[in-house]
């Protein structure tokens, strides 16, 4: 019997859940912890600020990366298209969700296939670095890659939403050196991601020995998985086993700083190993908080579903106002470049 339809079924369920239920974690993300210095005479033009990114050799308008959601039903392409389309105008990265559908199901393609309305945006192929266990190789990577001429391939990591979901792709043993594998031999830059429960300080080192060219750090304060798991269960126990998990994972600011270490401590890292913030992002002033903690770009995923959901210029009004919340945040703390946002403006507030 064909696969498709409960790999199709599943990726529905994900996008619908995630519109209607309260999956957020039990954790906050740790950057209300953190607060700008307010400079009353910041001597700049709110209008002439450089919000700019140079990544993988291509610009950004703003440090702005529209995080990977989804693909592999007729509704996710509707969303990818909407996404892509508000991408390529405001000129910002997007990603694309696990394109394990497509790979195995290649009439699903064209529900990735973004480069029709988007041919100069920077964006990311995604795959679950899981799948190099279970029978996927370099080529496969390359597949994901070629499928929508991306610039770079995500290798997306789900240990705790394959270990709650039933019939989970479990078998994490030696994944490291496969994706070592990947990294050495692929065309492309290599993404090391999480999907919503952070990076330890010991995993960022090993990424980064992997020689991946970035991490998302992904951490927990956002949209849980175990949740999203928990509300698609087929039975009791499963529902019971995902719920316990609520609580789970690294908060999005505490792992910046575990992967900022973890960089200056990796011995064969490739130079230059950015760090991407995503994770319970919720607006502009949470970027730039995460840019002044060591990451290059702050990605949001939720935000951008609800918007595409409903049309492409919404998802352009929400990319308009989440770039210029992060142009008066470095207004208001005298940032003229984002570059100049550095962890020396924030404050850590001390909690009695």
């Amino acid at each position: 019997m064909s696969k498709v339809a409960p790999i199709d079924q599943r990726k529905a369920d994900h996008i619908k859940i995630n519109l209607e239920q309260d999956v957020r974690s039990a954790l906050t993300t740790g950057l209300e912890n953190y607060r700008f210095t307010h400079e009353a005479l910041p001597a700049l033009d709110l209008n002439r600020l450089d919000t700019t990114v140079e990544l993988f050799r291509k610009r950004l308008a703003a440090p702005l990366l529209i995080s990977s959601m989804t693909g592999g039903t007729t509704e996710a392409e509707t969303i990818n298209l909407r996404l892509a389309e508000a991408a390529q105008e405001m000129k910002i990265a997007m990603g694309v969700g696990s394109q394990r559908a497509a790979i195995e199901h290649p009439e699903q393609e064209k529900t990735f296939q973004v480069r029709r309305v988007a041919p100069d945006i920077l964006l990311f192929a995604n795959l679950g670095a899981v799948q190099l266990n279970y029978g996927y190789t370099v080529d496969h990577c390359r597949r994901a890659v070629d499928m929508i001429q991306a610039d770079a391939l995500i290798l997306h990591l789900n240990p705790l939403q394959e270990a709650v979901q039933d019939a989970g792709d479990i078998n994490f043993e030696g994944l490291a050196k496969r994706i070592e594998e990947v990294c050495k031999q692929i065309e492309v830059p290599v993404i090391a991601k999480e999907v919503g429960w952070g990076i330890s300080e010991r995993t960022a080192k090993l990424l980064a020995e992997c020689g991946v060219s970035a991490i998302d750090v992904a951490g927990a304060g956002g949209t849980s998985w175990s949740q999203v798991e928990m509300h698609r269960a087929p039975d009791e126990f499963t529902r019971q086993l995902a719920a316990t998990f609520v609580g789970w994972g690294i908060p999005t600011a505490e792992s910046i700083l575990n992967v900022k270490r973890a960089l200056g401590n990796a011995v064969d890292a490739v130079p230059g190993v950015h760090i991407f913030a995503s994770g319970g992002i919720k607006d502009g002033l949470d970027i730039a908080k995460c840019i002044a903690l060591g990451a290059t770009l702050g990605g949001m995923a939720g935000n951008f579903l609800k918007a595409a959901a409903v049309s492409t210029e919404q998802a352009m009004e929400m990319i308009k106002l989440t770039k210029r919340q992060i142009e008066v945040t470095m207004f208001a703390c005298g940032a003229e470049r984002v570059r100049d946002l550095e962890i020396g403006r924030l404050v850590k507030e001390e909690k009695g």
